[in-house]
């Protein structure tokens, strides 16, 4: 397999699962400006979509949203139990979350990013961001992980969204839970293999 990636994006959120279930793969990195690969290709071609994470499968075929991503990987290796089974509720928990970092967090944090976006703009964001960090600081209250005590995909994609507040701005110690969290996550040795391959650590 062969993953796309940008560095610090969140195609961070695959590369950190496919570490923790030590599948073999490859890596090509992307210039999100520029569409280019490291290999001076275009990434277009790839994915005309043009964002990240990409993976490409091993029969050729490719599979693009993190969301779905992390969950094809999840399902190729159940005992990892990265996700829960197909069919349980707690899967549709796992969904849940997926959803809401995806919709909720992820997109939120797009505008802070992009310097053409105005500051009133950008404060009205993180307004919007804080007000999901309370309620996300309050559902981890008492647990390791999203789902409990296992850690699955979804706190890949948690931990890997929750990187980008330092950068615009915002302060997580105003919510030691969600601190402690992403301390607890970026401590797991595959977490540490994943950052230390794109440059991060």
């Amino acid at each position: 397999m062969k993953l796309y990636y940008a560095t610090g994006a969140c195609s961070l959120s695959p590369h950190i699962v496919l570490c923790e279930l030590g599948l073999p793969h490859q890596t090509m990195k992307v210039s999100t400006k520029t569409k280019k690969m490291d290999d001076g290709g275009d990434y277009l071609q790839i994915n005309p979509k043009g964002y990240v994470p990409t993976l490409e499968l091993d029969d050729g075929q490719r599979l693009t949203e993190g969301p779905a991503i992390v969950q094809y990987l999840a399902d190729k290796v159940p005992a990892a139990k990265l996700a829960p089974p197909n069919g349980s509720m707690e899967r549709y928990r796992l969904q849940e979350w997926l959803n809401f970092i995806t919709s909720e967090l992820h997109k939120q944090f797009s505008p802070l990013f992009n310097p053409a976006t105005p500051e009133e703009v950008k404060e009205a964001q993180k307004v919007k961001l804080r007000g999901r960090f309370d309620w996300v600081n309050e559902q981890l209250k008492g647990k390791d992980y999203l789902m409990g005590s296992q850690f699955t995909v979804a706190d890949a994609y948690l931990y890997t969204v929750l990187r980008w507040a330092g950068p615009t701005g915002i302060d997580l110690a105003k919510w030691p839970v969600l601190a402690q969290y992403v301390g607890r996550v970026a401590a797991r040795p595959q977490v540490q293999a994943a950052l230390k391959a794109e440059g991060l650590s």
